[in-house]
C-alpha cells in the first residue's frame, strides 16, 4: 500500500527534480558569449608607431579630425560562460549575451576561427582598397595602399578603411571631429552590417566621438541605449558615407538621420 502524502510534501517532491536542473544549468557552461565595447582607432593616425594607413605613388595630406573604426571584445568561443554571466549580461547595458555560433563560425576551433577572422580583415582591407580608389577614380597600378591593423580580425572596419584613404588622397571628411563608425565595404562600396551596433556606440563615446556612422540597416539597434551626444548617421554606400560627412563639416546640404 501506499500512504498519500500530504500537499505540501509532495509539492516540495515536485520540486526537487526542477532544483536539480537549476543547479546544474547553473554550473554547466552554455552555448552563449558575452561582448562588452572594444577599442576604437583612429584609422587616419598611427598604431604601434606605424601610419595605419599608408600611401605610395600619389600625395597625401594631414587630417585634423579622427575617424575611428570600432570594434567589440567578446569571450572566445571556448570560454567558460555561465548561467550568472548570462543572466548579469542581460541585466547590463555595457555588455550584450549572444549565442555563440552568433559570433564565431560553428564547428571550427579557436585556432581555425582566429585564422577565419583574419583572413576577413585581410579581405576587407583589400576590398576598402579598392572600393575607395575606384570612388576616387584612381588606379590601383600606380597608387599603393598598406593598411596596418593586423590584431583586429574580421570585415568590420571596412568602412572606416574606405573613408580613411578617401580623406588621406586630398578629401577633407572629418575637419577636426572625431567621427567613428562600423560597416563592411564592397568592392564597389556597398556598405553592409556586422552586428554589435549598440556596443560599438558605446565605445565611439567613450573615445571622445561626437558622430557615428552606421549600416541604415542596423538603425534601431544603433538606438538601443545611444550615447548622449553622439549623431548616428546612417549609410548605405561609400559614396553616401562621404556625401554626409561633408555636409556635416560644411554645414551644407542635408545629412540622414536613424
Amino acid at each position: 500500500m501506499f500512504s498519500r502524502l500530504s500537499r505540501p510534501k509532495a509539492a516540495a517532491l515536485c520540486a526537487l527534480p526542477a532544483v536539480a536542473l537549476i543547479a546544474v544549468a547553473a554550473l554547466a557552461p552554455l552555448p552563449f558569449t558575452v561582448a562588452r565595447p572594444g577599442t576604437t582607432v583612429n584609422v587616419l593616425g598611427e598604431r604601434d608607431g606605424k601610419p595605419v594607413i599608408s600611401v605610395e605613388g600619389a600625395r597625401t595630406v594631414p587630417s585634423d579630425g579622427q575617424l575611428r573604426m570600432t570594434t567589440i571584445e567578446a569571450t572566445g568561443p571556448d570560454a567558460d560562460v555561465r548561467l550568472a554571466d548570462v543572466v548579469d549580461g542581460w541585466f547590463r547595458t555595457d555588455e550584450a549575451v549572444m549565442p555563440t555560433d552568433a559570433v564565431y563560425p560553428s564547428g571550427d576551433d579557436v585556432e581555425e576561427i582566429e585564422r577565419y577572422n583574419a583572413e576577413q580583415m585581410r579581405q576587407s582591407q583589400d576590398d576598402a582598397t579598392e572600393a575607395a580608389l575606384g570612388y576616387l577614380g584612381r588606379s590601383p597600378e600606380d597608387v599603393k595602399v598598406t593598411l596596418r591593423l593586423a590584431d583586429v580580425g574580421g570585415p568590420s572596419a571596412g568602412l572606416l578603411f574606405s573613408l580613411g584613404i578617401v580623406e588621406k588622397l586630398g578629401t577633407d571628411l572629418a575637419g577636426d571631429t572625431v567621427v567613428a563608425g562600423t560597416g563592411t565595404i564592397s568592392p564597389e562600396g556597398a556598405v553592409g552590417t556586422v552586428g554589435g551596433v549598440a556596443l560599438k556606440t558605446r565605445a565611439a563615446a567613450r573615445d571622445g566621438a561626437t558622430v557615428f556612422l552606421v549600416p541604415r540597416a542596423e538603425c534601431r539597434d544603433a538606438l538601443t541605449e545611444l550615447p548622449e551626444g553622439l549623431r548616428l548617421v546612417p549609410v548605405t554606400s561609400l559614396r553616401g558615407a562621404v556625401t554626409s560627412l561633408e555636409a556635416l563639416r560644411t554645414g551644407k546640404g542635408d545629412v540622414p538621420s536613424c
